[in-house]
């Protein structure tokens, strides 16, 4: 037991090591003479070894983050945009859930006239999300995102209501295409030290201004079930209209997806350690 003994009293590896080798020339003793054997030597070197393991903490942070050494604005941008396209599709073991696709169960809007449900609705396209600027201000526990990219939304629908002076009660499958959508999501964020006093962002609130970019597309199949002629007419008519219609129909669907962006990375960060996230220490 003195080599188990001897060893346990030093904590680094390379100690271990040291530790072993000299007791392996004190002990002269053929490993054939009641010596204790290669297996026991080789044990408690092991044993040490995972005692040496389980004093420090496991990197939680996946490989695609790449901790910026200070707050410059290309370091964090570049540091965000190779991020997005693994962390958009979860982290299963982290609790944390994909954000492409996601999907929305249901969700009913209500506009002039008409009422409009969506559901199964699965949108996708933020894995190839361009990020244009982030802004991260430690000491005022703010932090900005901006960022352009195409999503689409592919569902079930069912409307009923008016549209102009055509009573519509249709439902059927639903496609909306975003094109060039930009975006820019102000957070307020805190910082916090879980029950094992690890550091850890969090978010305070959020608010973010949007435009709907180039074009959005509207694919809405069956609105009249009596007439396909008629479907047609009002369908060509919305995506003339795409930027009006846009306005009204479109921020309930927007207001859900950036909700839900947000509480996946303030998962994130509940479940990461700050310092696994940015070289910079927190401020005072």
């Amino acid at each position: 037991m003195k080599l188990a003994t001897e060893l346990r009293g030093d904590r680094t590896w390379s100690s271990t090591i040291r530790a072993a080798l000299r007791w392996m020339r004190s002990n002269k003793t053929s490993w054939y003479f009641g010596a204790p054997s290669p297996r026991y030597f080789l044990g408690a070197l092991c044993a040490d070894f995972i005692c040496f393991c389980g004093v420090t903490h496991a990197k939680l942070a996946p490989d695609y983050i790449h901790p910026c050494n200070d707050t410059n604005r290309e370091c964090l941008i570049k540091a965000t945009q190779d991020a997005i396209p693994e962390f958009v599709k979860g982290l299963p073991h982290l609790g944390v859930p994909p954000l492409d696709p996601f999907t929305i169960e249901k969700l009913s809007i209500p506009l002039s006239g008409l009422k409009v449900t969506f559901y199964q609705g699965k949108v996708s396209g933020f894995k190839k999300c361009i990020v244009d600027n982030v802004i991260s201000e430690l000491e005022k526990r703010h932090f900005v995102l901006e960022f352009h990219c195409n999503l689409t939304i592919k569902g079930a629908y069912d409307a009923v209501g008016k549209i102009l002076l055509f009573p519509i009660n249709g439902e059927g499958d639903a496609k909306i295409k975003l094109t060039n959508l930009k975006m820019k999501v102000d957070i307020d964020t805190k910082y916090i030290k879980d029950k094992e006093g690890v550091n850890h962002f969090a978010l305070k609130g959020y608010r973010y201004t949007f435009d709907y970019g180039d074009r959005v597309q509207f694919d809405l199949q069956n609105l009249f079930k009596e007439s396909k002629e008629l479907s047609d007419t009002v369908l060509a008519f919305l995506n003339e209209n795409w930027k009006a219609v846009s306005e009204e129909f479109g921020k309930p669907i927007v207001d859900y997806a950036v909700d839900l962006a947000i509480r996946t990375i303030e998962k994130f960060f509940l479940a990461v350690p700050y310092e696994e996230l940015i070289n910079v220490p927190i401020p005072l």
